[in-house]
């Protein structure tokens, strides 16, 4: 599995970006970013379980995480490493 390029966490909630370097048709390369977006807890087992709903309490930090990735994604700070 491919590892993120960076993670954002708060509380329960994760943002993931990833790249991934695509090869059109006419041979040229593109990187394509992407992030995945999960919920984790532990149930009363204690087992990690991964959610796709969200509590009323998760939406703020579901929203905190995805715009820190889009923050991530738009601004110019992953040129310098290309």
């Amino acid at each position: 599995m491919a590892h993120p390029d960076i993670v954002f966490k708060h509380g329960r909630c994760s943002a993931a970006v990833f790249s991934q370097e695509v090869t059109q048709d006419d041979g040229r390369t593109l990187l394509v970013r992407s992030v995945s977006f999960q919920k984790r807890y532990r149930d009363k087992n204690g087992e990690w379980v991964t959610a796709s709903y969200l509590d009323v309490n998760d939406i703020p930090k579901a929203a905190l995480v995805l715009n820190k990735a889009y923050d991530y994604l738009t601004s110019k700070c992953w040129d310098a490493e290309e």
